[in-house]
């Protein structure tokens, strides 16, 4: 079975390292919210100035005026701090972040990353903080679809779209596979870590990038 967008967001969840500060990007990375507990002992910044933020808010629970950037209610755990979002861009510029999960448009063999637009004439471009993550972030971690609807591959050779950043992601979470950038003499090694319902002869034929598996060092 493929993966659902919460299964999806659990499998990114596992592999946050205890203690991590984290941001998570606008659309279907805030639901790694939801799969880390207060035993994992994850700090969530969000750009719009708010240090331990904590799940998305359900039923009583909901306060309006308490949003993440992606302005979905979240609730206020113990010890969360508010600030000027001066000061929440300071941090994520300062790589005081050690982890940032954003979704993309496209991502690079090389791990370049391409999130904030399409080119489409009636697309509204905006690339908001994602930049200032990018490249401040000390990891990148990014959560998306392997194929667009029209099915197309999103993890490709090189971006056709507009670039976020250049050589920043180190991890991609799809629904088919998870998949480690970076490695080889070029840094343009992409390594299958687990599938889901698929083979990774079968990601290798539709794929226009070279793939290994992760435990063949080659």
């Amino acid at each position: 079975m493929t993966l659902s967008k919460d299964q999806m967001a659990a499998r990114v969840a596992r592999d946050i390292a205890h203690g991590a500060y984290v941001n998570l990007g606008i659309g279907q990375p805030t639901l790694v919210a939801d799969h880390l507990g207060a035993e994992s002992g994850v700090v969530l910044h969000t750009e719009n100035g708010m240090l331990n933020m904590g799940r998305a808010a359900v039923g009583d629970e909901v306060d309006q005026d308490l949003v993440n950037a992606g302005k979905i209610p979240v609730v206020e755990p113990p010890g969360a701090a508010y600030f000027h979002s001066a000061d929440s861009f300071a941090m994520m510029r300062g790589s005081h972040l050690d982890v940032c999960v954003l979704g993309a448009f496209q991502v690079s063999a090389a791990g370049d990353l391409a999130n904030w637009h399409t080119e489409a004439p009636d697309a509204i471009p905006a690339v908001g903080g994602a930049m200032d993550l990018a490249i401040g972030a000390k990891s990148v971690f990014v959560m998306m679809t392997l194929f667009a609807k029209d099915g197309t591959a999103k993890l490709v050779p090189e971006c056709t779209y507009p670039l976020t950043g250049v050589g920043c992601v180190s991890r991609v979470y799809t629904d088919l596979a998870v998949f480690e950038l970076g490695g080889g003499t070029d840094g343009r090694d992409v390594a299958v870590v687990e599938t889901f319902g698929t083979s990774y002869d079968e990601l290798a034929q539709r794929l226009a990038v070279p793939l290994r598996r992760a435990h063949d060092r080659g």
